[in-house]
């Protein structure tokens, strides 16, 4: 128990350091623009991979780095490119789901299997539950009506975005782009 409390302590101090809120806004800004490009299939079903940059956040710097950052982001790209009316309810969800990855993934040994799990728990409960809750709230429509795609669309790419992310993440990992990240947690450790 007391491993998961220093998890939101450590990831509430790294609010206070600047290398966190400039990699924030670089990888924020590299959200924004992978945002621009995703493909929508009516007001129901988008794919896109501009939770790349909220994942990698959420792997630096923890649970409350991460759903800040995935919550800010989620405001940010609607007001850049408006698309439907605005729902805070989905802004929450995509602000749970940065806060769920930073659970799974903070200062965590980033392996496939632990990559898969989240995902799919992230794409169950956010995804494919919340999300079309609050798009029936929406819409109008009825959640049994919009949940047999969304569930779909959500299972054909729950394997698809692990494994981009997880490649993306080792590459990343191995080029050595991580390591000034690590040795500032492993010093504030000791």
């Amino acid at each position: 128990m007391k491993k998961f409390v220093t998890l939101f302590t450590d990831s509430y101090k790294e609010l206070r350091r600047v290398r966190t809120i400039t990699t924030a806004a670089m990888f924020g800004a590299l959200a924004i623009i992978l945002g621009m490009f995703s493909i929508d299939f009516g007001n129901y079903i988008r794919i896109g991979f501009a939770s790349i940059p909220n994942g990698i956040i959420s792997y630096l710097f923890g649970p409350i780095v991460g759903g800040l950052f995935s919550g800010s982001m989620d405001v940010l790209k609607y007001l850049l490119k408006p698309n439907g009316a605005f729902f805070p309810g989905l802004t929450m969800v995509t602000l749970l789901s940065g806060f769920m990855y930073g659970c799974f993934y903070y200062k965590k040994a980033m392996t496939l299997k632990r990559v898969l799990i989240s995902k799919f728990i992230v794409m169950l409960l956010c995804n494919v539950i919340l999300n079309t809750i609050c798009l029936s709230i929406l819409y109008g429509k009825g959640f049994m009506v919009l949940l047999p795609a969304r569930a779909l669309k959500n299972l054909v790419m729950w394997p698809i975005d692990s494994m981009i992310f997880y490649s993306l993440i080792k590459a990343l990992d191995t080029m050595g782009v991580f390591q000034v990240f690590k040795k500032t947690q492993a010093a504030d450790i000791k």
